[in-house]
């Protein structure tokens, strides 16, 4: 099997062609998707290959092309829907909410909403409240509904082409922070299965939970933590929903402790929700209470050092990590 080191905006953009190859009825929309080559150049050379009726530029109007996507899905087509940040992704809530996931169920089975609506979510660098907000808690609250959320390059392409073929709406987050962090994938087509999380790291002394772009300081905190003596096993869920109970159980009952690290807020987050499932489902096997590391309770700020603050950082993890192994009965 050939390999190739690629960014993971190239990861993408390749499993964007390779469906597009495939299937006649994908196509690209969004803003900036075409002529400009993508916000973040995800779609570069797409227009040029495909043509504008196969990527389409959109005005700014986040509700009315979800909208025309969604429409485009139930007659057969497989729309790609590029938010140029998932912070846009609010003014086309009601299309996503209440049509996308919603119409499959309502319609009795007759129609199915094949979409994949992608783009950057959570903070980047200094773009402040309004572009920084996590949404798979709020977008995993709604059942109809897939929410995907890779770390890297090969999850990315592999989980993509699963979304895109998928009859189902898929929210696919990315990271703009991670667009050109590069990594050695397969020349040869692969697929990721949805709802299969990864052990990145094994281990048996604690189990560390995470997603998305805070899979990385987790893997420094499993670095620093190694120094010390303590084995400490990671897990990227890689898909928020449906969530792979199984895999996280297993690590629990290996471990008997959790850290839950999510860049998004504390109250009725991502990691409330897989404590509560740990809690459900092996409360005899836990040794201490289960702790979260979450962004603080605070918009996003602007200032470099305070939005350092604000989001997990390696100490953060490294002292509940502490905190759990060190808890008495």
């Amino acid at each position: 099997m050939g390999m190739q080191t690629v960014e993971l905006r190239e990861a993408l953009r390749q499993a964007i062609d390779e469906e597009m190859t495939r299937d006649p009825n994908v196509f690209v929309m969004g803003e900036e998707v075409a002529e400009y080559n993508g916000a973040y150049k995800v779609t570069k050379g797409l227009l040029d290959k495909w043509g504008p009726k196969r990527v389409v530029d959109t005005p700014i109007s986040e509700n009315g092309f979800a909208g025309l996507g969604i429409g485009a899905a139930m007659t057969g087509l497989r729309p790609i829907i590029e938010f140029m940040s998932f912070n846009f992704s609010f003014v086309a809530a009601d299309q996503i909410i209440s049509n996308a996931a919603k119409i499959y169920y309502m319609s009795g089975g007759r129609f199915q909403v094949p979409i994949v609506f992608r783009g950057p979510n959570g903070a980047a660098a200094q773009v402040s409240s309004q572009h920084s907000h996590c949404v798979e808690a709020l977008y995993s609250n709604i059942p109809g509904l897939i929410v995907i959320f890779p770390s890297n390059s090969y999850d990315a392409k592999g989980l993509l082409k699963s979304a895109i073929r998928n009859n189902n709406p898929v929210l696919f987050l990315e990271s703009e922070l991670a667009y050109g962090d590069k990594m050695e994938i397969p020349t040869e087509e692969y697929l990721v299965p949805i709802g299969k999380a990864r052990i990145v790291v094994e281990g048996s002394d604690v189990t560390l939970i995470t997603h998305g772009r805070m899979v990385n300081p987790c893997q420094a905190a499993v670095r620093e933590l190694a120094n010390r003596g303590i084995k400490a096993e990671l897990i990227d869920l890689r898909t928020i929903k449906p969530l792979d109970v199984a895999t996280i159980l297993s690590s629990i009952k290996k471990t008997n402790r959790a850290v839950i690290v999510e860049e998004g807020h504390l109250f009725a987050g991502i990691a409330a929700e897989v404590a509560f499932t740990i809690q459900e489902h092996a409360f005899d096997h836990l040794d201490a209470p289960l702790e979260r590391v979450c962004q603080r309770e605070t918009p996003m700020p602007y200032s470099k050092a305070l939005e350092k603050e604000t989001l997990p950082t390696v100490a953060r993890i490294i002292h509940h990590v502490e905190k759990t192994l060190n808890f008495r009965f």
